[in-house]
């Protein structure tokens, strides 16, 4: 299997660097920013690009959302889900009492604002968590970093605090995100999509929820999002169980195109977690007794 280049947010150390050191069969590659990471799929300089898209306390990641939604012709490939742990970085000779500035990615300070609100000190964001901890190791002065073990390990920083972010089970979704290519369908997958309307009328997000309903499809998460052309104007992000390969999905995007102004298909991919693949399983086995079923009924056909 060729190796493929996979853009993350950098540098080393990062959420996103544990996320895609996961991944098999791939050449991690640093960006500077989600946007560069996207871009950088886009214009072929890279074939994947890993992008945080929801995290459990503070919800949807907008720079990555709106980049696929607006600036790119991108489709999300896989999925990948690792608990959040965040610690509060130094360097060996500062004490917790001599800290004067805080320092780190803006998702992860907006999920230790309880702890952090204890410290009473400045709050500097970064550009991403491993880089605060980058910029903590080479300054003098008594900074500390909110980031992960391993941007520590890699940066030569000690825990002043561990587990410091403000709920126990906070989790990072993150997605792989390729040019065209739809992931296959496993039996348990989940799609997203956007939906834009041509005009904002009463029931007009009922008619699009109504269309899933009818075909009892699952939704997962539903998001408004800006459009950017003006107050008011919103599209919406629509996941839900099942992927495009499936009769019933594919005849529920239809029937969106055909009223809606736009539809963006933004990707079928596996679903992950630790009931994936049993269910996976599960799926499969009811859906071959389904089709043993159907086909006695049609042995009895009279030819």
């Amino acid at each position: 299997m060729a190796t493929l280049r996979i853009g993350y947010l950098g540098p080393e150390g990062s959420f996103s660097h544990e996320a895609v050191s996961i991944m098999e069969n791939v050449e991690p590659v640093a960006c500077d920013s989600f946007a560069d990471v996207l871009s950088a799929v886009a214009d072929s300089s890279l074939d994947r690009g890993l992008v945080p898209l929801e995290n459990a306390i503070e919800g949807t990641v907008s720079a990555t959302i709106d980049g696929l939604v607006f600036d790119h012709e991108l489709v999300i490939v896989q999925e990948i889900v690792i608990p959040i742990r965040l610690h509060l970085l130094a360097r060996p000779d500062v004490a917790m009492e001599d800290v004067s500035s805080v320092r780190s990615y803006v998702h992860a300070l907006a999920q230790c604002r309880v702890f952090l609100h204890g410290l009473d000190v400045a709050i500097e964001q970064t550009t991403s968590t491993s880089q605060a901890a980058r910029e903590v190791s080479e300054s003098s002065e008594p900074w500390a970093a909110v980031a992960s073990s391993l941007a520590g390990e890699l940066f030569g920083l000690v825990a002043l605090a561990t587990d410091i972010e403000d709920h126990p089970d906070n989790a990072t979704r993150f997605v792989v995100v390729g040019r065209e290519r739809v992931a296959a369908p496993t039996g348990h997958d989940r799609t997203t999509i956007v939906c834009f309307q041509d005009a904002d009328r009463p029931g007009s997000l009922y008619g699009i929820l109504g269309r899933f309903a009818a075909r009892d499809i699952n939704l997962t998460k539903l998001e408004s999002r800006p459009t950017k052309r003006g107050l008011g104007d919103y599209c919406f992000v629509i996941e839900f169980e099942g992927h495009v390969a499936d009769d019933v999905v594919a005849d529920c995007l239809a029937d969106l195109q055909a009223h809606l102004a736009r539809v963006k298909f933004l990707g079928s991919y596996p679903v992950t977690g630790v009931d994936a693949t049993d269910r996976r399983a599960q799926i499969a086995e009811t859906r071959r007794s389904a089709d043993e079923w159907i086909q006695q009924i049609r042995s009895r056909i009279t030819p």
